[in-house]
């Protein structure tokens, strides 16, 4: 997220007119506001120990909070039940994203010459399948997200674990990332960072 691929519309104005159907009438801008510190302030999005559906339920929980405390803060009152887990299901759309311009292409390349790619993202167990929708799955050995790592970035632990999954040691990689996390969980780890900051 904001390294290969982003949202084609804003987390405002997808929850304001998500709540719209649930009759809560709420300012998309605000919420843009909103969402911004609420998920700074979040505990880690990642779950020691869990897999499977406790997985699932634990994420779709984390989100749930996130969403009813963007709300609340944008001037709604508690979030209907209904509406938390639509939301946690829109984002594991693939039309809501988009990959950015030349991704794909240099993704191609890379794997072309041989380079073996993995995902380290602060994410959860939708990744994949939107990876799989976009069309960039392919080129990926292993995709580690956090809430399964039992670890988020800027933690070393998963990147540890994308190590693990390409049999290389941290001299042989690059992190390629978007935020201060990248660059602090790879050094963390022993691997060179480069941020890159799409327009």
């Amino acid at each position: 997220m904001g390294t290969l691929i982003g949202l084609r519309a804003s987390v405002g104005s997808t929850y304001a007119t998500a709540a719209a159907g649930h009759g809560l009438e709420l300012d998309a801008a605000a919420i843009d506001r909103a969402f911004g510190p609420v998920l700074r302030q979040a505990s880690p999005l990642a779950f020691p120990g869990l897999e499977g559906p406790a997985l699932l339920e634990a994420e779709r929980h984390w989100w749930g909070d996130r969403i009813d405390e963007t709300l609340r803060a944008a001037g709604g009152g508690p979030t209907p039940e209904a509406l938390r887990h639509e939301l946690f299901e829109r984002y594991a759309d693939p039309t809501l994203w988009r990959v950015y311009p030349g991704v794909s292409e240099q993704l191609e390349r890379w794997n072309a010459r041989g380079l073996a790619l993995a995902v380290v993202s602060n994410f959860d167990s939708r990744l994949l399948p939107l990876l799989e929708g976009l069309g960039l799955a392919p080129w990926f050995k292993a995709v580690v997200v956090s809430s399964a790592a039992g670890a988020a970035k800027p933690d070393p632990l998963p990147f540890q674990r994308a190590l693990k999954a390409l049999g290389l040691e941290p001299p042989q990689v690059w992190h390629v990332g978007d935020s201060p996390e990248d660059e602090a969980g790879a050094h963390a780890a022993g691997l060179r960072c480069l941020l890159i900051r799409h327009p």
